[in-house]
């Protein structure tokens, strides 16, 4: 007894496909498929509209993907209708690698499979968008059965779909597909080990896994920056798996009859999972592409102009569809709309901190360098990042101190405080959301190793506005504030940024020489661009730095705001580009140390302003720092026996995951926590 869970997704499509090619199966006959240029130019158009948007977005993976999930798909499309039945009634689709969803976005379409259309391809990415940055199922549940974007996350449920429909007595294979960098990850090294384990005791359904290799990472080639995942998959035999090479996981007809193959065995034999390891080229199509380090992770093309000759060479000169030529012409009048929008809107007052805008990680990058050169044994350990997370700059200057543990977030922090505990002062780095849950255990453990670390953790909240949900960290304060010995720090400039970590770094140094255990400080900061500065006369370790102060000698009149990481720029724009609120008797406050309250500085503003006050940040209300503000606000006046009635208004996200959208101020003004929330909040007090 289970259950009577709807399933939510398509059916089989109806008709036929747009873009279409062919290839035979086993018996000789012919099958239409996808034809995987197609898949690579919709790919391309819909990361052009991304980038026109302002967002980031992924050609290469999708690019190396292209024949395997064209031949897996037609497989499983065409078996469906010839036995008359639903396609996921027969098999559990799975795609672990997030970053490459745009590319199963473009082969649904063409396929006109959950109502998709090269219309609603267009505006991916965008808030106005189902198809999000990596799949959703929340969003698009139609199209996407399993959630994913945390690389290594979704295996292992695709293992617990195997094993309960085994139990359900339901007769589904599974079919995962994953790439290698995300083989690196814990979680899918676990589930590599345990799905041949069950299925040789009988408790798992019909399993395939296949692994996209081209030894690639976002930030170049795993063997040279990491270490060769080579050995990892040779042994995945003696763990129970069988192996298919697919030498050219490039070559569609290879693909299907090696994915034809798979399945027919894994049907004959539950007990025996497949395993097909194929060999592909990230960022195939166009030479550039594929010839990068990276495999072309990331969009290459900064116009659509450059469109043409790229989809063109896709195509390898010949004739591409008509209907990407329209694309083209609407892309290219996007973006000379967008520009001309820029041009009108380029002129806006600044009244706090500069008009310079840049990364809050070049500050990051700069203090690890300065402490290195002053003889500090700083070094960097990531986990292929860190052109992202701002500490490129300290490990191109010293390559011998730095070491990239590959697509391992949690093996990043453990290996950190072994350096730790040998005298070194280690800096980790990785997305936020990947940093305080792939990394909160590992963070426990070191703390009560006593091995703290510097962790730098970008993209906090809604910055990671175009990856969606699965890449916004909404509670990384929740996370990572209840760990003992831990401090953390939410940045607003760069300015900060470099006087900060200098702080930090210096005290580390000293508390060690005095023969104290440091405490572990995580910092947390945006991705986009912000101002330099703010407008801080200067930055001092626990301290909160008062931006702009027009409190009158009336506490009634006075409102007191409180930004936190990102939103204090969004606190600072009601002056910068708010006339209407340049007048309002209000104090802005940056609160950089978020794991305790600056009683110093913020007891007397309060005073001054009736005890009201606005707290704005871009994290769930839950365990975030208006919730620790309040907590410790009151327990510090009781103490004190101050008399003071607080009117606490909270700008935080409300229990809500977020999506894909172009920019972070998108996101921010749907979950009212951008400066026009924080205005209205100022009138309402």
């Amino acid at each position: 007894m289970i259950l009577p869970i709807k399933n939510r997704l398509a059916k089989n499509p109806s008709g036929s496909l747009k873009f279409s090619t062919t290839a035979k199966l086993s018996s000789g006959e012919k099958i239409e498929l996808a034809d995987p240029r197609s898949t690579r130019a919709l790919v391309a158009l819909m990361d052009m509209n991304a980038v026109i948007g302002g967002a980031a977005s992924h050609y290469g993976g999708p690019a190396a993907f292209a024949e395997l999930m064209s031949a897996l798909h037609g497989l499983v499309f065409t078996e469906a209708i010839k036995k008359n039945k639903n396609w996921f009634e027969l098999y559990n689709l799975v795609n672990d690698a997030g970053h490459c969803e745009n590319g199963l976005y473009a082969l649904k379409a063409n396929y006109g499979f959950a109502d998709l259309t090269l219309e609603k391809l267009s505006h991916f990415r965008s808030i106005d968008s189902k198809l999000t940055g990596h799949g959703e199922s929340h969003l698009f549940p139609e199209g996407v059965f399993l959630s994913n974007g945390p690389l290594g996350s979704s295996l292992g449920q695709s293992q617990g779909l195997a094993m309960a429909d085994r139990l359900a007595k339901n007769s589904r294979l599974t079919v995962a597909v994953i790439s290698d960098g995300a083989c690196m990850e814990g979680e899918a090294r676990e589930a590599l080990a345990a799905i041949p384990g069950f299925a040789k005791k009988g408790q798992l359904n019909p399993f395939v896994l296949i692994v996209s290799d081209n030894n690639t990472k976002l930030s170049g080639r795993i063997d040279k920056d990491s270490f060769s995942m080579n050995p990892t998959f040779k042994s995945c035999e003696a763990l129970g798996w069988r192996i298919l090479n697919l030498e050219n996981g490039n070559d569609l007809q290879s693909c299907l009859s090696t994915i034809e193959k798979a399945l027919s065995l894994a049907h004959s034999n539950p007990n025996e999972p497949i395993l097909i390891h194929a060999k592909t080229v990230k960022g195939l199509g166009t030479k550039k592409t594929a010839e990068s380090s990276s495999g072309g992770h990331g969009f290459p093309l900064k116009s659509a102009k450059e469109l043409h000759d790229f989809i063109s060479e896709i195509y390898s000169g010949e004739q591409y569809p008509t209907e990407f030529a329209e694309w083209i012409k609407k892309s290219i009048q996007l973006e000379e709309a967008k520009k001309s929008n820029s041009n009108l809107n380029s002129s806006q007052q600044n009244i706090l901190g500069t008009n310079k805008e840049d990364k809050i990680q070049i500050g990051i990058s700069a203090s690890m360098i300065k402490a290195k050169k002053a003889g500090l044994p700083i070094v960097s350990i990531t986990s292929d990042l860190p052109g992202s997370t701002g500490v490129a700059g300290f490990r191109k200057e010293f390559p011998s101190d730095s070491f990239d543990v590959g697509v391992a977030e949690s093996n990043m922090i453990s290996t950190a405080a072994g350096f730790s505990k040998v005298g070194f002062i280690p800096v980790v780095d990785t997305f936020a959301q990947f940093g305080v849950t792939k990394g909160a255990l590992p963070l426990i453990m070191s703390s009560l190793s006593q091995a703290p670390m510097i962790a730098v953790f970008s993209h906090t909240g809604f910055q990671d506005a175009a990856d969606g949900a699965s890449h916004q960290a909404l509670s990384y304060l929740a996370m990572v504030n209840s760990i003992p010995h831990v401090d953390t720090y939410c940045l607003s400039c760069a300015e900060e940024a470099e006087q900060i970590m200098d702080q930090i770094i210096s005290k580390f140094n000293t508390d060690v020489a005095a023969g104290k255990t440091p405490n572990t400080s995580v910092l947390f900061l945006g991705r986009e661009n912000f101002p330099l500065s703010l407008g801080a006369k200067e930055y001092t370790l626990g301290k909160s730095q008062v931006l702009y102060n027009n409190f009158t000698s009336d506490p009634k009149s006075n409102v007191l705001i409180i930004g936190v990481g990102s939103q204090t720029r969004e606190a600072v724009n009601l002056i910068n580009k708010s006339v209407s609120l340049a007048d309002k008797k209000i104090t802005i406050v940056n609160s950089s140390i978020t794991s305790k309250v600056d009683f110093e500085t913020i007891v007397p503003l309060l005073q001054q302003s009736a005890g009201k006050v606005i707290i704005v940040e871009d994290h769930q209300k839950i365990g975030g720092y208006a919730q620790l503000f309040t907590l410790e606000i009151v327990k510090f006046l009781n103490s004190k026996s101050i008399d003071l009635t607080l009117t606490i208004k909270q700008l935080a996200v409300d229990q809500k995951f977020g999506q894909s959208a172009y920019m972070a101020d998108h996101l921010y003004n749907k979950h009212n926590i951008d400066s026009l929330a924080i205005a209205n909040a100022v009138k309402e007090l």
